[in-house]
């Protein structure tokens, strides 16, 4: 909050937004209670919760949509429900869920819509409202559809013309109701690049994202809502903790750094296993390097799995993680290949474990042993986030050790991991084959989709 003085001696800026004390209820059931927040010009704040938490009855209330029982809210200094719905649209502009239009508009006519707050009921198009208009076709890049039906685009396109839409109402508050629902991964990455791109030209954005990693990587704070009240506000670092994400969603998470992004990330683990739990319940040997297995590493220890580790590069982020673990490593000197005696210590410790856990590791001639012992064991469980042809540097030998690893193990992709160990180490503890036999597809070995692009 910029509420005071700074040490210059003059007054911060006042929040754009501010919430005082909201309270909202439906039929008896208290939905808001008490909800105070402040939100600063310029920044991208991303609103998450568990279901039911009151995101979505937020964002009405923060535009005029919603009168709270109590409580005020406050953008740009005007309290928003004092407002015209025409004077409230001009501070707050809102994207929401559902991006259906219920007519056959074009898109033109679907972003010109954004002007309406600005236009009185007889006054004709002005030159500042074709210049809004086309300033919103540029920033989201949809001019292209301008003369088609906003029906015939994909979820995607039609999530960016509302945006456009949005932004053509010239408002300097932006709020997103779940803008990555149903989408793809990458229309989700996309959005949510547009939306920080947009903050950085000076809007101020407010969005429900029910995605937590996601969450962290983009937005410059977090508002956490549980129970109706607000459970945590700040940097995504200081709200995603993991006696947080426990009280709020009631699950048991384990929050590390990505290794690729920096940016703070939430792996929940499967259910019975508790972070604080230090018992024994499977030997799991971990193949990575290059920072791709660290978070696998500090998720599976924190699930109780006895964790080893290797071959690994000193000074390798992999190894560094293992090391502030404690973990049991296997290590050569930096920018040293595998050599035999590293090879026979990490083939006692792939013997030993019940599970071997392969990252998506970049796979070259000093590595490539790794892989083989790997093949070499009973149960694996495969992280592919790329095709192995974009991290294969030793040739048609790693496709080879390679596809006998996807044929034999299970692959998944990160979000999977710990269910993925854990039912492996069960069937391990059963019947070796069970894991295998349950997983596999009977035409690519327990992967489904054309594997052509590896």
């Amino acid at each position: 909050m910029n509420d005071g003085p700074d040490p210059s001696g003059s007054f911060a800026a006042a929040p754009l937004v501010a919430a005082e004390d909201l309270h909202v209820g439906f039929g008896g059931t208290t939905v808001l209670d008490g909800v105070d927040a402040a939100i600063d010009r310029g920044a991208f704040v991303g609103l998450v919760g568990p279901n039911g938490a009151g995101k979505t009855t937020l964002l009405r209330t923060l535009n005029g949509t919603l009168k709270p029982d109590s409580g005020t809210v406050t953008v740009d200094g005007e309290r928003v429900h004092d407002l015209s719905s025409k004077a409230a649209s001009r501070l707050v502009a809102t994207v929401p869920q559902d991006t259906t239009v219920a007519f056959e508009f074009d898109v033109r006519t679907v972003v010109e819509m954004g002007r309406n707050p600005h236009r009185s009921r007889f006054g004709g198009w002005s030159e500042a409202d074709t210049e809004a208009v086309e300033r919103a076709f540029e920033w989201t890049d949809t001019r292209q559809f301008a003369d088609r039906g906003i029906a015939t685009l994909s979820g995607g396109e039609r999530q960016r013309v509302l945006l456009a839409r949005a932004l053509a109402q010239e408002s300097p508050l932006l709020l997103l109701d779940e803008p990555t629902a149903s989408l793809d991964i990458n229309h989700q990455v996309r959005t949510l690049e547009l939306v920080r791109e947009l903050v950085a030209r000076g809007k101020t954005a407010i969005a429900a994202i029910h995605d937590l990693n996601l969450a962290a990587q983009y937005c410059d704070e977090l508002l956490l809502l549980s129970d109706g009240d607000v459970a945590g506000f700040g940097p995504p670092e200081t709200v995603l903790t993991e006696d947080t994400l426990g009280a709020a969603f009631d699950a048991n998470a384990v929050v590390s750094r990505h290794p690729v992004t920096g940016s703070v990330y939430v792996t929940a683990l499967p259910e019975g296993r508790r972070s604080d739990s230090r018992a024994q319940s499977g030997r799991v040997h971990v193949v990575g390097g290059g920072g791709t297995a660290a978070r696998y590493l500090y998720v599976l220890d924190a699930a109780g799995f006895e964790v080893t580790a290797g071959v690994l590069n000193e000074g390798d982020t992999d190894a560094e993680a293992a090391r502030s673990l404690a973990l049991d490593l296997v290590t050569v000197d930096p920018f040293a290949g595998v050599d035999s005696e590293a090879r026979e210590a990490v083939e006692t410790r792939i013997d030993a474990a019940d599970c071997v856990l392969v990252a998506d590791v970049e796979v070259g001639t000093g590595n490539l042993p790794n892989l083989r012992a790997a093949a070499d064991a009973d149960s694996v469980v495969l992280v592919e986030e790329r095709p192995f042809a974009e991290r294969n540097y030793a040739g048609p030998e790693a496709r080879d050790v390679y596809d006998e690893l996807r044929t034999r193990g299970h692959v998944v992709d990160p979000s999977a991991v710990p269910a993925a160990v854990a039912a492996a180490i069960e069937a391990s503890a059963s019947d070796g084959s069970t894991f295998q036999s349950a997983h596999q597809s009977p035409t690519n070995g327990g992967v489904a989709g054309d594997d052509s692009a590896r």
